[in-house]
């Protein structure tokens, strides 16, 4: 089942007795889990319908037990079990007789990163309920996801203001929602949210930094690229995060050079890379600053600081380096 069929399947209030809920994006995974506890459980007899379990701790007696309690005042009771991909042997061995038949007034979920697929307990629960797997999006779909989720909260955004969004704040989904509801607090009665107001919004958070950041690696801008990688250390900013950002715009960056190469016209650019129009001029400019050459040792030493990073290694004289090496006309 894909991510839409549920959230459809679940507003109609067409609810399984068996649901896996996993995925690497795991705030669309929580989001997911708590739009079926909304719908399945009533509020107020919570308490009496609702039991949780953590994967990794819990017995597999208990999860059974609890599935085939009745619901008290109310049609349907929920078990929910948090790390679901953790389950030991034993209580997989346990419940697998469940799954084949499961309480007709219980749902159970199983909320989960990722599972083992070979294990029989996780193909059975795949073939027998619904399996919906909620993937982080790519880049060039987190454009369309800032346009629904401002749809959904009554406003429209222009293209290029959404465009600017996800880029600022890339794919971090959680922030991504946080930045997209104070942007419609932010402007009020105002239909159309437009590029200003996002940067109006972005302006006092740590993600302009970045942006700037990226900005100024583009640009071959030693000076500054080195002040500001200072200025977000210092400010608590997350090295991977950042190196996330970078590693972000110099795809974009190498993309729209292999399309200089090969002599693409100026006017089909946009279309051909699929960014932009508001950004593309800035990254065609940078793009020009490197060859393809020099952009592929760009990304040789970004794994090789991503793999330094969590190793432990000294992120701020490393991503010196980088920087310099980045930077080096």
């Amino acid at each position: 089942m894909k991510p839409e069929e549920f959230n459809k399947a679940v507003e109609k209030g067409e609810l399984a007795a068996l649901y896996l809920l996993y995925g690497d994006e795991p705030y669309l995974v929580e989001r997911a889990v708590k739009k079926l506890l909304d719908r399945a459980v009533d509020p107020g007899f919570r308490d009496f319908n609702l039991d949780v379990f953590y994967g990794n701790e819990c017995k597999g007696e208990e999860v059974f037990g609890a599935a085939q309690t009745l619901p008290m005042f109310a049609d349907r009771r929920v078990v929910l079990v948090k790390k679901g991909g953790d389950l030991s042997a034993h209580a997989m061995e346990v419940l697998l007789p469940y799954l084949h038949d499961p309480s007709p007034g219980t749902c159970l979920i199983l909320q989960a990163e990722k599972v083992d697929g070979r294990k029989k307990f996780y193909a059975d629960f795949k073939k027998r309920g619904e399996a919906v797997e909620f993937k982080r999006p790519y880049e060039n779909q987190l454009g369309p996801y800032v346009r629904d989720e401002v749809r959904a909260a009554g406003k429209k955004i222009e293209p290029a203001a959404a465009d600017l969004l996800a880029y600022l704040v890339g794919n971090n989904l959680q922030e991504l929602v946080s930045q997209i509801e104070k942007l419609c607090v932010y402007c009020g009665k105002k239909e159309i949210v437009a590029v200003a107001d996002v940067k109006a919004i972005v302006s006092d958070t740590k993600v302009e930094s970045v942006f700037e950041f990226t900005d100024a690696l583009g640009s071959k801008d030693l000076s500054r690229a080195l002040k500001m990688l200072t200025a977000l250390l210092q400010d608590g900013e997350v090295p991977l995060r950042m190196l996330g950002a970078v590693a972000r715009h110099f795809r974009q960056l190498w993309q729209v050079r292999e399309l200089l190469d090969r002599k693409v016209p100026q006017s089909e650019l946009a279309k051909a890379s699929g960014i932009n129009p508001y950004f593309l001029n800035k990254v065609t400019v940078q793009a020009r600053n490197y060859t393809a050459g020099e952009l592929k040792r760009v990304f040789e030493r970004m794994v090789e600081l991503d793999l330094a990073f969590k190793s432990g290694g000294l992120e701020g004289p490393l991503f010196e380096r980088f920087v310099m090496e980045a930077c080096r006309r």
